[in-house]
């Protein structure tokens, strides 16, 4: 499996390079917030694991934080972008796009 999902997070195994990506994106009417983490194959294993999905995402949040974006319609959150592992995040995006085709 390459692949895992919750209500708000979904988890990577990218093959080709054996590592894990988790992103966590809330969406509303008052915005949108996306954080990215790069975790290990410990932590993808556990993912589903819980009966409730805030366990879940505690368990991605301790992973690398590779990307975040924050923006309400009261303005910003946060930096719309911060990169803090730039090649990790393209990383998980490729993954993302390979998974899809």
């Amino acid at each position: 499996m390459n692949k895992k999902k919750g209500s708000c997070w979904t988890a990577y195994r990218d093959p080709d390079t054996n590592r894990y990506f988790a992103e966590i994106i809330y969406t509303s009417r008052e915005g949108r917030e996306e954080y990215d983490y790069e975790i290990t194959r410990e932590i993808y294993d556990r993912l589903g694991s819980f009966r409730d999905d805030y366990e879940n995402e505690r368990l991605i949040r301790t992973g690398k934080r590779t990307y975040s974006f924050a923006n309400t319609m009261y303005g910003t959150l946060g930096p719309e972008r911060t990169v803090w592992d730039e090649e990790a995040h393209e990383t998980m995006q490729q993954s993302i796009r390979n998974l899809q085709e």
